[in-house]
């Protein structure tokens, strides 16, 4: 659903007039060049907003602050015939479980039941990173499941996948100007809250861009530190 939302609004983008392409971006040696699969471009303002790329892109600034991290998902099918666990009878859910966070999803779309554990895992490269679930992490999962929903006890996977946090450290967005370069701008921090408040965040980009505002101290790159301090879904 989060693919098709996205793919929603570059086709609106498109039909209004911009242009969309799908290239390897990175920061020229001048102010207010950007290269495209190596073709040189000239803007007046450059936004990265490149989630767990992000710290790759400009490791001198973001290397230490933004925290890429492998997270495991499961979806479970629910027992035939039941439907306790769909969108009408299931809301999205969260059991901090005494400080150990686990969430989750209903049943969308026949997909299956959704359950992730909210932690910071290992470090991880969303280039070359190893996202087959371990054995370890099905079972964590998966007891998880049958202990919160009974009726899950014992039901297959349909599907995993391993996805990434890029969490700040002290888990808010980063929404601000880069330090040293001329015309370019940082967005980043989202994790998952990243899409969910995509329109707000877009909106406080879209300010700090084309009205000079300051950053919002709280999404500045100076709060920004090098130990991990909060994470985020």
């Amino acid at each position: 659903m989060a693919r098709r939302a996205v793919q929603e609004v570059v086709a609106r983008f498109v039909a209004g007039g911009g242009e969309y392409r799908h290239m390897h971006a990175a920061p020229g040696a001048e102010p207010g060049v950007v290269t495209l699969n190596g073709e040189r471009r000239v803007a007046s303002a450059i936004v990265y907003a490149c989630g767990p790329w992000l710290p790759k892109v400009f490791p001198d600034v973001l290397g230490g602050r933004i925290f890429v991290t492998r997270q495991e998902v499961a979806f479970i099918a629910p027992p035939d015939g039941d439907d306790s666990f769909d969108e009408a009878r299931l809301p999205g859910w969260a059991d901090f479980n005494g400080g150990d966070l686990y969430y989750g999803f209903p049943n969308l779309e026949s997909r299956g039941f959704k359950i992730a554990r909210d932690t910071h895992g290992a470090a991880f490269d969303p280039d070359t990173g190893d996202r087959r679930v371990t054995e370890a992490g099905a079972q964590l999962l998966s007891a998880f499941a049958a202990h919160r929903f009974p009726a899950l006890a014992g039901r297959p996977f349909t599907e995993f996948r391993v996805c990434q946090y890029e969490n700040s450290s002290n888990g808010d967005f980063l929404i601000d100007r880069h330090p040293t370069m001329q015309g370019v701008y940082l967005l980043g921090g989202g994790s998952g809250h990243g899409f969910k408040h995509g329109p707000e965040v877009g909106r406080m980009m879209a300010e700090l861009v084309n009205d000079g505002r300051a950053p919002d101290p709280r999404f500045s790159l100076a709060t920004k530190q090098t130990v991990q301090a909060r994470s985020v879904l």
